[in-house]
């Protein structure tokens, strides 16, 4: 079997543009080095998961995905921790190169041992490449403009109106090409465009956690930066502990349960830190994070597991890219709109009574895509969750094409 040359073109194209940040010398060089690091770490995810979707069957994908999302939730808690510190001790050249060996290794692994499954393709869809791109860069730069204190309301809604002009462009472009970027069968698959929306709608709130929380801990409960920083392992510590429940909570109660009771409980743990006061005791806000951190990790492997898990082999790739584009961009919209509302909400009650508006607001956001995943059938994704879970409900099925 072919060696993943994919992959390993990303992981070395990851680690190029991490020397090129460490020999910056400019802050325009240093933007065009992310650019190009950038480019590389948006292709690793949607490589290295859609070669574990092909690799192993329907029953192991959650159980392996559930394995391999622990270094995604980690990573941006640990991260800048150790940067950090590497700041402190040594220099800021040392955070990029320290990506250098690591990738060295992956770049290795993913010649010698990660597999390629390749499936035949038509040509290259340089039209709707360039609609999608047109539609992913002007919706991000209008919703991340509408967070700017000097930016003109004007330019960022027209950036906005026309990242939707072009995906409609894309949609009609894409039903009379015949080998389309992303193909719009994939939304044929029930589970998928369920999964999609509710993954979608809940990371506009979910997405915005990371930026908000430092700030709470800094800006509004006087917490120092190294201070914040450690306690912010406590969403770390409580993810790793869920990855060892969460299948079992899944084949008991089945995904539609599951994710119901994540996204509301998710939903009230934001609201929650919409209540906390200077001087409260620091193992109650210790406490919410670590709850948080558990939540938020089955989330996630629900969530994405129910997405993908039904797609046939021919729509697999169409749905991991879409996948990993809405994800981001709604990271990217959450940080935005928190932005916005943090700006809306501020006035005489000062910066803390802000930060609690805005979690309220963000677990408002968070709940309504409960509305989504109540779409979703008892029995849907049962034939994910082995012999025992099926059991429970109907018989698997390979598709579902409801």
């Amino acid at each position: 079997m072919e060696r993943n040359a994919k992959l390993a073109s990303a992981v070395a194209l990851f680690v190029a543009g991490s020397v090129l940040c460490s020999l910056s010398a400019s802050l325009p060089q240093l933007v065009g080095a992310r650019v190009v690091q950038g480019v590389g770490g948006a292709m690793m995810v949607p490589i290295s998961r859609l070669t574990l979707m092909r690799a192993y069957t329907r029953e192991d994908f959650v159980r392996v995905f559930n394995f391999i999302t622990i270094p995604g939730l980690v990573g941006p808690v640990v991260g800048p921790i150790v940067s950090g510190w590497i700041v402190t001790y040594a220099s800021w050249q040392w955070i990029f190169l320290i990506n250098v060996p690591l990738g060295i290794a992956g770049f290795a692994y993913a010649l010698r041992v990660f597999p390629d499954f390749r499936q035949p393709r038509g040509r290259f869809d340089i039209a709707g490449f360039l609609l999608i791109g047109f539609a992913v860069l002007s919706m991000t730069c209008g919703l991340e403009l509408t967070g700017g204190k000097t930016s003109s309301p004007v330019l960022a809604a027209a950036l906005v109106a026309g990242g939707f002009l072009s995906t409609a462009l894309y949609v009609f472009h894409a039903r009379r090409f015949s080998s389309p970027l992303i193909s719009l069968k994939v939304f044929a698959t029930r589970t998928f465009s369920v999964g999609l929306t509710g993954n979608m709608v809940a990371r506009l709130g979910i997405g915005s956690i990371p930026f908000l929380v430092p700030l709470m801990l800094q800006v509004g409960l006087g917490y120092s930066a190294d201070v914040a920083g450690l306690i912010m392992l406590a969403p770390a510590v409580g993810s790793i502990m869920t990855k060892t429940v969460v299948l079992n909570l899944l084949k008991r109660f089945g995904y539609r349960r599951v994710l119901l009771f994540l996204t509301l409980s998710i939903a009230g743990i934001f609201m929650c830190m919409g209540l906390q006061q200077p001087g409260w005791p620091l193992s109650l806000l210790v406490a919410q994070l670590f709850v948080q951190g558990m939540l938020m990790s089955g989330q996630f492997t629900s969530m994405n597991t129910i997405t993908l898990g039904d797609l046939p082999a021919e729509t697999a790739s169409d749905g991991n890219s879409l996948l990993s584009v809405s994800q981001n961009l709604s990271i990217s919209f959450g940080v935005a709109i928190s932005t916005a509302l943090l700006r809306f909400f501020s006035g005489p009650g000062g910066e803390l009574h802000a930060l609690h508006a805005t979690f309220v607001a963000v677990g408002l956001m968070t709940a309504a895509s409960a509305f989504v995943f109540m779409l979703l059938r008892r029995e849907d994704g049962a034939n994910l969750l082995g012999a025992e879970s099926n059991s429970r409900g109907k018989a698997p099925r390979e598709e579902n094409n409801g």
